[in-house]
C-alpha cells in the first residue's frame, strides 16, 4: 500500500473565506472559488438544459388534463426507491389522481423495463409508463408499449448504448445530445428535475390558480437519501441538493418513513451527516430489493404515519439482518477460494493476483453479489465480478452454510448466471465488458452500468470462456500502478487542531462523499494503550509526535492474529476526526481506517 499527500495551494480567495486547514482541504479536491462553497437552492443548474425535459412535462401535463393512469416502474435499489416515492409525492401535490407502480423481481424479470415488466406493466391498462432509475437501454421492452398504445416518459442516469429506446421522451443526463452540465445526477435526481419542470409547466397554465403551489423542495430529504445511496460523484450541484435534503432532515422536516428508519439504526436525526446515510439508512432500504421485495421499501417512504413508517422500517431492519448473515456466509466461502487462487497464483506468477477476479459458487445469493464485489474488491484492490445463478435464488431465500465439495463452484450447464461488478480507480467496468462483448461476440448475454459498478449475464456454459477473456481484457487496459492501493491523504494536521472544535467543523463542512472525500489525514503516533474491544476492533490510546496531548482513536475490524501488538510502540496511522458522543460526552476520536507499524 502507498500513502500519497495531497498537494494543493490553495487560492487567495479561499483563504480569506475560510481557515487555512479547510482551505487546503478544498483546494485538495479542485475547489478554489468560495463560490463553489455556497449551497443554497438557488445555486442549482436549470432544468430547462435537460434534454426532452419541456417534452417530458408536456406528455405528463396533457395526462394530468385527461386525468389518465400512469405506472411508475422502479428499479430495485436506494435510488430507485426514492426516486418512486418523489414522484408518487410530487405528482399527488400536482393533482394527478391515478398514481400506480411496480418493482421488477430482480430474481425473475431481471433489471429494467425489460419484455416481462412491459407485459405486467400493459396488465395495469396506464395511458403512460414513467421508468425511474432505468430504461435507458430498455429497447425490446419500449417497443413492446408503445405497439400497445401506451405511452413511454423514460427518466434514467444510466449511460445509454448505441441506440436510444423509442419512447415519447427520454430525461437522462448522459444522453450523448444532452447539454446538461452535471453528469452525475442519481436517478433519484433526474426524477426531481423532471418534478421541477413539470410544476413550471402547470404553473404557467394557471393551474395553481386555485391551490396551493406544491413545495418540491420539501421532497429534498428523498433526494439527498437516493444520491448518497447510488454513490454518485458529489459534483456541486449534487452537494447543493444533498446539503439541502440534509438541512430538512436535522430540522425533522423529513418524511416519516426516512425518520423511522434513522431512529431504528441508531442514527440521531438532528446530527445526520452523508455516512449515516450511505452506511445506515440506504443498506435497510437496499437489503428488501436484494432479498425481498422493494416495494416494502417505497411503502416506508410513501407513509406519512409514524407508526405506520416504524412497522415498516422494523421489518426494514430485519431484512438487513438477514443480508448481513447471508453476506458474512458468502465472503467466509470467497475467502476460501481466494485462498485456493491466491496459492496457484503464488505457485505460478510469483505472488501477483489476477488483474481481475471472478468469483462463483452454485448456493450464492444473486440479492447479495454486489455487496460482496464491494466488500473483496476493498480488501484485494482489484476489479471483481461475483456470479450467482440467476433461476436458482428466491426472494427471502437462505444460502446454505455446510461444507461443500468442488462441484459447488462450478456452473451448472444450461444455467443462467447473473454477476455484479465493482472496480478501482483507472479502470472503466462497464467499457471493459464492452470491450468483451465487442471482441467476442455472444459471450455475455446483457450487461450494463458505469465506472465503478456494472451489472452482466451470461450462460453458466460462458463462465469459463468469459474469466478468460476478461482477465485478458482487463491485463491490456490496467498497469501495475493501477493495481496498486494508493491510499490518498490530506497530510498531516497540527497538533493543535487535534481537537473537538476541528472535528465539528469538518463535519459541517461538507457534505462529503463520492469524488469529494471526507477528509483523511496521516501521521506518527506514540502507542500509550492498545485493546481489543467487541471482537476484532482495536482501541487505542495514542500521542501525536512532538506534542504531550494523548488521544483516543478506534481501528475497526482489524486482524486480531496482529493486533494488539505489546512490542509496537509507534505507529503510522491513516485516519479520520471524528465526534464519540457518548453518554452526552462529545469527545475527539480519530477513526483509524489503516495502520502501519
Amino acid at each position: 500500500m502507498l500513502i500519497r499527500q495531497r498537494h494543493a495551494e490553495p487560492s487567495q480567495a479561499l483563504l480569506a473565506n475560510v481557515s487555512p486547514l479547510l482551505a487546503r482541504i478544498y483546494a485538495g479536491r479542485q475547489i478554489q472559488d468560495p463560490a463553489e462553497l455556497q449551497l443554497d437552492a438557488a445555486g442549482l443548474h436549470p432544468p430547462a438544459q435537460l434534454q426532452d425535459i419541456a417534452k417530458a412535462a408536456a406528455l405528463l401535463a396533457d395526462i394530468r388534463q385527461q386525468q389518465g393512469r400512469i405506472l411508475i416502474v422502479a428499479d430495485f435499489d436506494a435510488d430507485g426507491a426514492t426516486s418512486c416515492a418523489l414522484v408518487i409525492r410530487a405528482l399527488t401535490q400536482m393533482g394527478f389522481q391515478h398514481i400506480d407502480y411496480i418493482v421488477p423481481d430482480r430474481f425473475t424479470c431481471g433489471y429494467g423495463l425489460s419484455p416481462e415488466v412491459a407485459d405486467m406493466a400493459l396488465a395495469r391498462k396506464p395511458d403512460l409508463v414513467i421508468t425511474v432509475d432505468n430504461g435507458i437501454s430498455s429497447i425490446t421492452g419500449v417497443a413492446a408499449l408503445k405497439a400497445a398504445g401506451v405511452n413511454v416518459l423514460i427518466t434514467d442516469h444510466h449511460l445509454p448504448g448505441d441506440t436510444l429506446p423509442d419512447a415519447d421522451a427520454i430525461v437522462n443526463p448522459n444522453r450523448f445530445d444532452c447539454t446538461f452540465p452535471s453528469k452525475n445526477l442519481a436517478g433519484v435526481g433526474v426524477a426531481f428535475y423532471l418534478m421541477l419542470a413539470l410544476r413550471a409547466q402547470l404553473r404557467q397554465a394557471g393551474a395553481f390558480a386555485d391551490s396551493k403551489e406544491p413545495q418540491l423542495a420539501d421532497l429534498l430529504d428523498l433526494v439527498a437519501l437516493g444520491t448518497v445511496a447510488d454513490l454518485v460523484p458529489l459534483d456541486r450541484n449534487n452537494r447543493i441538493l444533498v446539503e439541502q435534503g440534509l438541512r430538512r432532515m436535522r430540522a425533522g422536516r423529513c418524511c416519516a418513513g426516512i425518520a423511522a428508519i434513522v431512529k431504528r439504526a441508531g442514527r440521531n436525526l438532528g446530527q445526520l451527516n452523508t455516512g449515516d446515510l450511505g452506511f445506515a439508512v440506504a443498506p435497510r432500504l437496499n437489503a428488501a430489493g436484494r432479498l425481498e421485495d422493494m416495494s416494502l421499501g417505497i411503502s416506508c417512504l410513501l407513509s406519512d404515519d409514524p407508526i405506520n413508517a416504524d412497522r415498516f422500517a422494523v421489518e426494514l431492519n430485519a431484512i438487513n439482518e438477514e443480508r448481513k448473515r447471508i453476506e458474512t456466509d458468502m465472503r467466509e466461502q470467497a475467502a476460501i477460494i481466494m485462498a485456493d487462487r491466491e496459492l496457484q497464483a503464488l505457485a505460478e506468477a510469483g505472488n501477483e493476483l489476477p488483474p481481475i477476479l471472478c468469483l462463483y459458487r452454485a448456493d450464492w445469493h444473486q440479492g447479495v453479489v454486489g455487496i460482496l464485489a464491494s466488500r473483496l474488491k476493498e480488501q484485494f484492490h482489484r476489479p471483481v465480478l461475483v456470479f450467482a445463478n440467476a433461476a436458482q435464488t428466491t426472494p427471502g431465500g437462505n444460502v446454505a452454510t455446510a461444507q461443500h465439495d468442488a462441484a459447488d463452484v462450478t456452473a451448472s450447464e444450461g444455467m443462467e448466471l447473473k454477476g455484479s461488478g465493482r472496480s478501482i480507480p483507472g479502470l472503466h467496468l462497464r467499457d471493459l465488458l464492452d470491450r468483451v462483448a465487442s471482441q467476442h461476440p455472444g459471450l455475455i448475454d446483457r450487461f450494463g452500468g458505469h465506472a465503478m459498478a456494472a451489472g452482466l449475464s451470461l450462460a453458466s456454459d460462458q463462465l469459463e470462456a468469459f474469466t478468460q477473456a476478461v482477465t485478458e481484457t482487463a491485463r491490456e487496459m490496467l498497469d501495475e500502478e493501477m493495481l496498486t492501493r494508493t491510499v490518498v491523504t490530506d497530510g498531516n494536521i497540527a497538533a493543535q487542531d487535534l481537537q473537538l472544535a476541528t472535528a465539528e467543523t469538518l463535519r459541517e463542512a461538507g457534505p462529503w462523499g463520492q469524488a469529494f472525500p471526507e477528509p483523511l489525514f496521516d501521521g506518527e503516533f506514540t502507542v500509550l494503550d492498545q485493546r481489543i474491544v467487541g471482537s476484532n476492533h482495536l482501541k487505542l490510546r495514542v500521542r501525536p509526535h512532538g506534542s504531550q496531548q494523548s488521544l483516543d482513536a478506534i481501528a475497526f475490524n482489524v486482524d486480531t492474529d496482529i493486533w494488539p501488538n505489546p512490542s509496537c510502540k509507534t505507529v503510522r496511522l491513516v485516519y479520520r476526526l471524528d465526534v464519540n458522543d457518548f453518554r452526552q460526552q462529545r469527545q475527539l476520536q480519530l477513526v483509524v481506517d489503516h495502520i502501519l507499524p
